[in-house]
């Protein structure tokens, strides 16, 4: 939305809080779906088992994607004197992998439909 809303009204920067350098993983919410189902069909331990795509990339490199994905021209400021978080948040999915689940939509596509799907709702909405 930040992304968007400085495209809109050519804001020079964006800022997100932060170094940029914590490391994230993203799952689509449709893969995190699929998964569910799968697992409820496949899965029978009571053990827990993790979601997830076990791979990671740094918020500098997110805020970049965004910032491709909207097609936005301006800077990226990150924001130090903001907190950056937990360095790293990544799920260890070795129980998941060995079921034959794996995700489907990749992060990029996964910003392209959400982004998408984003203007396509303020555009109902005018």
């Amino acid at each position: 939305m930040k992304f968007h809303q400085a495209k809109m009204t050519d804001q020079p920067s964006v800022v997100v809080w932060g170094s940029g350098n914590p490391r994230r993983e993203f799952l689509s919410a449709d893969d995190c779906a699929d998964a569910c189902v799968y697992l409820a069909k496949k899965y029978s331990s009571d053990e827990t088992i993790n979601i997830g795509v076990e791979e990671d990339i740094t918020i500098r490199e997110l805020a970049l994607l965004i910032k491709e994905t909207t097609k936005y021209e301006g800077n990226i400021t990150f924001d130090s004197s903001k907190p950056d978080g937990t360095p790293r948040k990544m799920l260890d999915i070795t129980k998941l992998r060995s079921t034959g689940w794996e995700a489907k939509i990749s992060l990029v596509d996964g910003l392209k439909m959400a982004y998408d799907d984003y203007v396509s709702r303020l555009q109902e909405r005018a």
